[in-house]
């Protein structure tokens, strides 16, 4: 077991949750129970698995949890398309999200392979 908050993808994954939220926040109000609900689940999903991955006690588990945390990172990186072809997220925030997003999911795959290899 080790400590997720030790862990820069946590990190960086708990990082976009906060932007996500702050920049879901001025999305059209009919949005609230669709489009927002989702990108936030998704964002808070990729932190909290990594998070979960941590508690468990084998190197197998702990890369089950980064897979989840993989797909919820390919489903949020759709979300901001969507959002941005909405006209919901301002053409820069689109990049940096996605960029943020990518970089994430890089360093999830990274990480994954890294346990892989040690079994």
């Amino acid at each position: 077991m080790q400590d997720f908050k030790k862990l820069l993808v946590w990190e960086k994954g708990h990082r976009l949750t906060l932007a996500v939220y702050r920049l879901t926040r001025p999305f059209p109000r009919d949005e609230l129970y669709g489009l927002t609900s989702q990108m936030r689940r998704s964002a808070a999903s990729i932190a909290s698995n990594i998070a979960e991955g941590c508690g468990r006690t084998g190197r197998a588990d702990f890369a089950r949890f980064l897979q989840v945390a993989a797909g919820s990172a390919c489903e949020l990186e759709y979300q901001f398309f969507l959002a941005h072809d909405l006209n919901f997220l301002e053409p820069q925030d689109y990049q940096n999200l996605t960029a943020q997003v990518v970089e994430i999911k890089r360093m999830l795959t990274s990480l994954m392979h890294r346990l892989r290899s040690q079994n």
